[in-house]
């Protein structure tokens, strides 16, 4: 008699999600999946608190729910505690991300924190962490990637998102473009380190940055349906790490070059932004077709080169080199790199 198969694995994804024109309504909808829910809380910002919280708690009250409102100004540890004793002290029974990365990841942690769900309202489309279970946490000049649960549900409300300033939804795009090489990275650490790989997870997110190249000369400034594409796949690129159980199908060496950026100024450019750059030049080292990630990029109107991120070369140089202090487990093309090969890089790829 052989042995039981006994492998198993908890792949956490959204139960709903609502894409579409004026959906905000639609929230409380969004909240009955999971029946008895009393107290929620609303995360925001002052920004996003005009554009959609009020809305969104507007909504949620007339559903019958006590709502609380917490409006998160700076992104930290210190908002996510103070959010965290919020909802443990009005005891919250689920938490709603109204805004970009900073409410969003900010609900995210903080609901784990108090063991209670969370629902996604993002009002850009500028990262992909609105479906993911990781937020991205600055402390000082550094970002911790922390580990939460994906979102009981997302409601991506396109009329909002295309009111959005246009350069986060092509930072959003560069983000998801970039997930070509990052599973170009998360195969080399297979074949060379022996990691672990997810198919499933690899296809997913490579489908994404497929869906955003293909259809570049469509996304375009205050145009609906261009928002409608980019949170399909900003949705998609989510699950992909959702089902992976890891960041790896969406966050490679690009991504540390662009973690590496924010430890020299992290003011200057968009997360989304550096990754782009990155991934030209981690596809160029990979032996791939870095120009037509270029020229995605270029159509799509986010940048290709370090002076439109307002980065010197030098500047981008000591990042390539430098992104060996950036989780260094994590196996990339990058690993190793010398100083020569990083100018070369960026001079081949007219980075710079």
């Amino acid at each position: 008699m052989t042995d039981r198969f006994g492998k198993s694995k908890w792949i956490n994804l959204p139960r709903n999600v609502v894409v579409g024109h004026d959906v905000l309504e639609e929230v409380p909808d969004v909240l009955e999946t999971r029946l008895g829910f009393e107290r929620a809380l609303v995360v925001t910002s002052p920004t996003t608190r005009n554009v959609a919280g009020d809305e969104v708690t507007a909504h949620v009250e007339d559903a019958g729910l006590v709502v609380e409102t917490v409006v998160v100004e700076k992104a930290g540890f210190e908002a996510v505690e103070r959010t965290t004793s919020v909802a443990r002290e009005f005891e919250a029974d689920v938490l709603l991300g109204v805004g970009g990365g900073v409410p969003i990841d900010t609900a995210k942690v903080s609901a784990d924190e108090v063991g209670a769900p969370y629902v996604s309202v993002p009002t850009a489309a500028s990262h992909d962490g609105i479906t993911s279970s990781r937020a991205s946490i600055p402390d000082g000049n550094r970002r911790h990637s922390v580990e939460a649960s994906a979102p009981l549900g997302v409601v991506a409300d396109t009329a909002v998102l295309a009111d959005a300033p246009f350069r986060l939804t092509a930072s959003g795009c560069a983000d998801i473009i970039s997930n070509y090489t990052a599973v170009l990275d998360w195969r080399l650490a297979r074949r060379l380190q022996n990691a672990y790989y997810s198919r499933y997870g690899g296809a997913l997110s490579e489908m994404t940055a497929e869906i955003l190249v293909e259809n570049a000369d469509s996304i375009r400034p205050g145009f609906e349906e261009s928002t409608w594409v980019v949170v399909k796949a900003l949705v998609s690129s989510g699950v992909a790490m959702s089902i992976a159980g890891s960041s790896r199908p969406a966050s490679g060496g690009e991504h540390k070059f662009s973690h590496a950026l924010d430890r020299i100024d992290g003011d200057r450019a968009l997360h989304g932004e550096q990754c782009g750059v990155g991934s030209v030049v981690t596809m160029y080292l990979h032996g791939g077709d870095w120009r037509s990630i270029r020229d995605a990029l270029e159509t799509i109107g986010a940048p290709t080169t370090a002076d439109e991120l307002g980065f010197s070369r030098d500047e981008v140089v000591d990042a390539l080199v430098r992104t060996e202090e950036i989780r260094p487990e994590r196996y990339t093309v990058l690993t190793g790199i010398t100083r020569d090969a990083a100018e070369n890089a960026v001079e081949e790829t007219g980075v710079v």
